[in-house]
């Protein structure tokens, strides 16, 4: 059956280009304390826990994942209701903004895969590729 309804506007989070400039500065420092100085600072930024959620899992460290992806996805979440989303529609990888909160989404379906939490890990991976396919496709390829 087709769907009648226009599907809504893709959904852009707004560029925060100190958290950026900041965030970046802490990926060529590599040390977690950078990290978390970004996340403190801007807790409303999913890009500053996606990285940290990123670099837990990598070391096998699943809980603190669990819990820094949660964050940044509940952060996400706000920022996108904020830019008028409606609780579903596209939320394109390719707008560099919103890739914080798409990582997030990712780590968090991993981390809860990791722990046994295998319905949260798969309603995760399919909000994941509801937003946007190219992202999990991206993400899944790393």
């Amino acid at each position: 059956m087709q769907n009648l309804l226009p599907e809504p506007p893709a959904t852009l989070l707004p560029v925060n280009e100190e958290a950026d400039a900041i965030l970046a500065a802490a990926e060529q420092d590599g040390g977690d304390e950078a990290f978390a100085a970004v996340a403190a600072r801007f807790p409303t930024y999913s890009a500053g826990w996606a990285a940290l959620a990123a670099r837990a899992l990598a070391e096998g460290q699943v809980v603190p994942a669990y819990a820094y992806a949660r964050t940044g996805y509940h952060r996400g979440l706000d920022q996108l209701r904020r830019s008028g989303w409606k609780g579903h529609g596209p939320v394109p990888w390719s707008h560099e903004p919103n890739r914080g909160f798409l990582r997030c989404l990712y780590v968090l379906s991993r981390a809860a895969d990791e722990i046994g939490e295998a319905d949260e890990a798969a309603r995760c991976a399919q909000f994941l590729r509801d937003c946007d396919p190219a992202a999990a496709d991206a993400l899944a390829s790393n």
